[in-house]
């Protein structure tokens, strides 16, 4: 089955693409698009991927699902697209950018391109969401997919930094090296969270620290 991702993907996930599973799921996202509006668009659906190819990524930021408003969904877990209102996940991910950092933003667009050509791989468990309802197309292959690429990730790369906020994300982390990575856990950046434990985790920085210790350019945050 022709799956057009970034050529470093397809070659570690080609088992996944003839797996029962993903021929369904295949079928399933099809359907979806042509019966009403489906998030991101088409093209974006394995954003992420082509952005940071398999063997650049330094860091893996885990969300849940797309945005299911007009505009939001980029393909990128967290980010928007450019000129639209940051949401308070986003929000509260910079607030603690420059409090880790003791610096402002540089960047204020939410489209976060430029972190994941930076080696930040920003993943969502489930690639795609009908509009306007949240969750949609959870159980229907994607976090089997998802679980393929953070399980490729885990065991043929070595001295990566995994950014796992809130309990699903930790849940979906839990077959990550620990030995050969690092894990950085805290609650989710959601308003409903934030003030938990997100705030003050200085995952950013940490982060940096361990890509310096391993000989690796850090992430410019800001």
């Amino acid at each position: 089955m022709e799956v057009k991702i970034e050529s470093s993907w397809k070659n570690q996930l080609q088992g996944e693409f003839t797996q029962p599973y993903f021929v369904e799921l295949t079928k399933f996202v099809k359907n979806e698009y042509k019966k009403g509006v489906v998030y991101p668009a088409p093209k974006n659906i394995f954003r992420a991927f082509d952005l940071c190819p398999f063997d650049k990524v330094k860091v893996v930021i885990l969300g849940q699902d797309p945005y299911h408003g007009e505009g939001q969904a980029n393909g990128l877990s967290f980010a928007v697209n450019s000129q639209t209102r940051i949401p308070p996940s986003l929000q509260n991910m910079f607030k603690e950018i420059m409090s880790d950092t003791g610096k402002p933003l540089v960047h204020i667009d939410g489209d976060l391109t430029r972190w994941a050509e930076q080696g930040v791989l920003l993943l969502n468990a489930t690639l795609t969401v009908r509009a306007h309802s949240a969750g949609s197309h959870q159980q229907y292959g994607w976090e089997q997919f998802t679980d393929a690429v953070i399980r490729a990730l885990s065991e043929e790369r070595e001295h990566l930094v995994f950014m796992l906020w809130g309990n699903y994300a930790k849940q979906k982390g839990a077959q990550i090296d620990r030995n050969k990575h690092f894990v950085l856990e805290a609650p989710h950046p959601s308003p409903f969270s934030a003030a938990s434990g997100f705030f003050g985790c200085k995952h950013f920085s940490s982060a940096n620290k361990y890509l310096i210790s391993h000989n690796q350019t850090p992430i410019d945050w800001l």
